[in-house]
């Protein structure tokens, strides 16, 4: 009977999106078809209050006031700064210049928050100057639709707001755990850059001109600006000055002055930023408030319950749950958003998650880790589509040589489990 529910429900909820109704009304509709049909309690007052409790929670407040610092910053010369203090000290590194994508995203990720966003904005500037200089187009864009997913792992993440909220868990204990993950991956794809350079040596362009040591110090005044912003922001969680929605408020702040320091906070600007954080915001609310109710929906049903413990009765070992769930999700990758995917399946997975005694702070690092793959997998791969608008490649181009960081960070997801500290051990140290 529940298979039956199940599959009942999963086809209509394919058959809502198929004709177009967006994702938020969707999962809306499905919760509300499922609550008259298998249920007996009052559709319309669960709707009314449950609606009402995801969209009024004071956590949310973070979500959005991250999104607008990342449009403020969108619309400076942040980027640009940041390509003049870091290519300098790159010039001696095997892969030289091809390594400012990923120290770039590296860096923007931690004011953006967004995985397209750290891509496009990355890339808009990288782009046209490694092609400029003659370095291979294939690496080049591989290693940045690899490093544009750390926009969500590296903190301050939207996705990572939307799993605490869902999961019940801290969020400025989650972006904490972020930190060490997001190193590692951004090492891995720097070290298969290195690698790659050794052995095509004769694809990689000399380097341009000799700089002194003084000369590359002077060069690097351009990093200070977002160096400042995310010491303030990650600095203030981590040592207990502020919750993770005021240092949103302060990253804010940190952003105007940025923009009003390099002349870039005229009216347009600050009222573009206002209002595409506020139809982003507001895309990603809907889809929280339809997810919420189909969430209780499933909860009166019973499907999380049985699904738990169907799961539980295959008598999987953690790393054969961990392993089963990233096949499970990377496949939901191929068709859903990185938010769609979280929000539909943490109120069905989280019963089985505590149940196998799976930490949920290392089990939010390891789904935004596995959904970072959706973002270059297709159909759906959201960095692929970003790419493919700023290269005029095709998707099935972009994908292949995306490939190899996809499995760097299937590699990523087996060392995170065999050494979970690499997530566990900063939230454990910090301070309030």
């Amino acid at each position: 009977m529940d298979l039956t529910i199940t599959a009942l429900l999963i086809i209509t909820l394919f058959v809502i999106l198929g004709s177009g109704v967006w994702i938020g009304l969707s999962l809306a509709g499905v919760a509300w078809i499922g609550m008259e049909l298998f249920t007996s309690r009052p559709v319309g007052d669960s709707m009314a209050v449950t609606i009402w409790g995801s969209a009024s929670s004071w956590t949310l407040t973070a979500l959005p006031l991250f999104i607008w610092m990342g449009e403020i910053l969108f619309r400076t010369k942040l980027s640009e700064d940041m390509f003049k203090g870091l290519a300098p000290w790159l010039e001696k590194l095997p892969g030289r210049l091809l390594h400012t994508n990923i120290i770039g995203c590296t860096i923007f990720a931690a004011v953006s928050g967004s995985s397209a966003a750290t891509c496009a904005t990355i890339g808009k500037m990288t782009l046209p100057e490694l092609k400029r200089r003659g370095y291979p187009d294939s690496i080049a864009i591989g290693t940045l639709a690899g490093a544009g997913t750390l926009g969500l792992l590296i903190p301050p993440s939207i996705i990572m707001i939307v799993y605490g909220v869902t999961a019940n868990v801290s969020i400025a204990q989650l972006f904490i755990a972020g930190v060490f993950p997001g190193l590692l991956l951004a090492s891995l794809f720097m070290a298969y850059t290195i690698g790659w350079s050794l052995l095509h040596p004769d694809q990689i362009p000399p380097a341009d001109q000799n700089m002194t040591f003084l000369q590359k110090l002077d060069a690097s005044r351009n990093l200070i600006p977002v160096i400042s912003l995310i010491t303030a922001v990650l600095g203030s969680i981590y040592t207990g000055l502020a919750t993770a929605t005021e240092a949103a408020g302060l990253g804010v702040v940190g952003a105007m002055v940025i923009a009003a320091i390099q002349g870039e906070m005229n009216w347009k600007n600050f009222r573009d930023s206002l209002l595409g954080a506020t139809r982003l915001y507001c895309m990603i609310a809907l889809i929280l408030a339809g997810a919420a109710f189909l969430t209780l929906a499933m909860g009166y049903i019973g499907l999380p319950r049985h699904l738990a413990e169907w799961i539980g009765g295959l008598g999987l070992s953690p790393l054969a749950l961990v392993m089963a769930l990233m096949a499970f999700f990377i496949i939901l990758g191929c068709f859903l958003d990185g938010i769609s995917i979280i929000v539909l399946t943490m109120g069905i997975l989280l019963p089985t998650i505590e149940k196998a005694g799976i930490d949920l702070i290392w089990f939010g690092i390891y789904v935004v880790l596995v959904v970072e793959m959706a973002q270059i997998t297709p159909p759906v791969g959201f960095n692929l589509f970003v790419l493919q608008g700023m290269t005029k490649k095709e998707i099935t181009w972009l994908a292949r040589h995306s490939m190899p960081m996809f499995f760097l960070m299937v590699g990523a997801v087996l060392l995170i489990y065999f050494f979970p500290g690499i997530i566990t051990w900063l939230p454990q140290h910090m301070a309030g």
